[in-house]
């Protein structure tokens, strides 16, 4: 089942103005149910106009979007499209407003007119599947928190809507390594947990390679790349012309083959890396055991 069908869409700023601009560019995108897709390019690219077509937050101009069965330019269906994608934008803090956690996390389920006892389990659920246990937090000022912790407040007030679809701009902008590797680590959670289907926009390469399932790549408005992360990361020459640079672990794979290591380019991963240089060594070291007992046959 598809969770996001685009077809022939196309997105025009400032039409027939001086700062006409086209974002998108006759696009084709399909993405299954349960796919974790990241979604790179340059700035300009088009990343952000296309996740917006997502839940209707940019109308459509020209082609289709069909998002979790529904078409995102019927009036009709919009509130519901806006529950079932649930948007992270970058800085999702700076949206945080309400009094305590546990009414910012509310708002969007009260938006969706359920039931308080649903509510209040939504909130709870939300605030522990992101690591704020609901005793402890649910009556902190949000603003009192720190930063990692505002963030995944604010993000917990997306996930207790429950959408089958989760989208996420640059979810780690601003924060310190340890900070990234653990709203990752919840990223990951929440795929398992919360939202089957994920798309998430990074221009951090290194995460992408090891969290995507899908790469998709773009360039003024337009897909040029679109398969695995070995795939995408693969094609060198055209992820360069596409102004993206390689994940560490294939940047690594390249300086060693210039020195005549020569490892596979679908070498994304610090893990793969480690793995293929492992078995290099094993198998330097099985050659030179048998080239000794070649020797020593000979010497006998």
């Amino acid at each position: 089942m598809l969770a996001v069908e685009l077809k022939k869409l196309s997105y025009t700023y400032s039409v027939k103005t001086p700062f006409e601009k086209r974002a998108l560019d006759n696009v084709d995108l399909a993405i299954e149910k349960g796919e974790f897709v990241g979604l790179i390019g340059a700035t300009g690219s088009g990343k952000s106009t296309l996740i917006q077509h997502l839940n209707g937050l940019v109308k459509v101009q020209e082609g289709e979007a069909m998002v979790a069965g529904m078409n995102a330019s019927d009036k009709k269906t919009l509130k519901k499209l806006r529950f079932t994608v649930g948007m992270v934008f970058q800085y999702p803090e700076y949206q945080l407003f309400e009094e305590t956690v546990a009414r910012d996390v509310a708002f969007g389920p009260k938006n969706m007119k359920l039931e308080k006892e649903e509510v209040d389990r939504r909130v709870r659920r939300a605030m522990e599947v992101v690591g704020l246990p609901y005793e402890e937090f649910a009556e902190r000022s949000p603003f009192e928190l720190s930063g990692g912790e505002k963030r995944r407040a604010a993000i917990a007030g997306v996930i207790a809507m429950e959408p089958e679809i989760l989208v996420l701009d640059e979810p780690v902008a601003g924060l310190d390594p340890v900070g990234r590797r653990e709203i990752l680590a919840l990223v990951r959670k929440l795929h398992e947990e919360v939202s089957p289907t994920v798309i998430m926009v990074s221009h951090y390469m290194d995460d992408i390679a090891e969290m995507a399932d899908r790469i998709v790549a773009l360039k003024d408005g337009r897909v040029v790349a679109d398969g695995s992360p070995a795939e995408v990361f693969g094609a060198r020459e055209k992820l360069a012309a596409a102004g993206l640079s390689l994940p560490t672990a294939a940047r690594i794979a390249d300086k060693l083959a210039a020195r005549g290591i020569v490892l596979p380019r679908t070498i994304v991963t610090p893990v793969a890396l480690a793995d293929a240089l492992a078995e290099l060594k094993a198998k330097r070291a099985e050659k030179e055991s048998e080239d000794r007992e070649g020797e020593e046959e000979k010497d006998v």
